[in-house]
């Protein structure tokens, strides 16, 4: 993903998408805080960034902290890097606002 671009919480059909930058190899799934592109940054037990049990990882710790089903929660886009677009579906962005403590703010 771009340096350039300013990324923010939106609104989606059903729900809300938002953007998350991944470490990996850490000693706990955590989130870290916000980037300076809006980003937020989340650390991960797998490794690499784009492996499949980095993104089952990421998936669950998003729907387990946003109290969501893990169904309802997608990587739309940057499955294979540490950029990554997440979409969930059935929640605002207050919601998600709340939840991760005003990182979009």
């Amino acid at each position: 993903m771009s340096t350039d671009r300013k990324f923010e919480i939106t609104d989606a059909k059903g729900g809300a998408a938002f953007t998350v930058k991944v470490v990996t190899r850490a000693v706990d799934t955590e989130i870290v805080g916000q980037q300076e592109d809006g980003s937020l940054k989340v650390r991960l037990k797998a490794s690499p960034a784009g492996d499949p049990a980095a993104n089952k990882e990421l998936i669950e710790f998003v729907a387990k902290i946003l109290e969501v089903d893990v169904s309802k929660v997608e990587i739309v886009a940057g499955e294979g890097g540490r950029d990554k677009l997440i979409s969930v579906e059935g929640i605002s962005t207050n919601d998600i606002e709340t939840k991760f403590g005003g990182m979009g703010e």
